[in-house]
C-alpha cells in the first residue's frame, strides 16, 4: 500500500481505522471503534471510524477528521500537507504537535525534501 500522509502529518496508511476501511473488514472497524472509545473516553461507532484518509474528496472520514480545522485549512490553502504551507508551523498545528509529536517529525521530514 502506498504511504498516505494526512494534512497534519499523521500517516493514514498506518492508522487502524484507515487500514480496516481499505480492507472492508467490518469486524476490524468495530474493534477500532471499541479501542478508540476507551482510549479517548468517547462513544464511537464503527461508522465513526471508517476512513479513506483526509485527502479523499468525498470520505468517509473518521468522525474527527470530517470536522478537523487543520484539514479544512489545508483544503482552503490547496496544500497536501502542512509541510508545504507558508505559515508552517501555525499555532493550531503547534498545539496539535503537543498531542502527536510523531506528526511533527513526519512534516519536518517532508519539509527537508522540499
Amino acid at each position: 500500500m502506498e504511504r498516505k500522509i494526512a494534512t497534519c502529518g499523521l500517516i493514514c496508511t498506518e492508522c487502524p481505522g484507515y487500514i480496516a476501511t481499505q480492507s472492508q473488514d467490518a469486524e476490524a472497524i468495530a474493534k477500532v471503534a471499541e479501542m478508540w472509545s476507551a482510549e479517548y473516553n468517547a462513544q464511537l461507532t464503527a461508522e465513526d471510524c471508517r476512513c479513506d484518509g483526509c485527502h479523499s474528496e468525498s470520505g468517509p472520514w473518521m468522525s474527527h477528521c470530517a470536522e478537523c480545522g487543520i484539514r479544512a485549512c489545508g483544503v482552503e490553502k490547496g496544500v497536501d500537507t502542512c509541510a508545504e504551507c507558508d505559515d508552517y508551523a501555525c499555532e493550531k498545528l503547534t498545539e496539535f504537535f503537543g498531542f502527536v509529536p510523531d506528526a511533527k517529525a513526519t512534516l519536518e521530514g517532508l519539509r527537508e525534501g522540499l
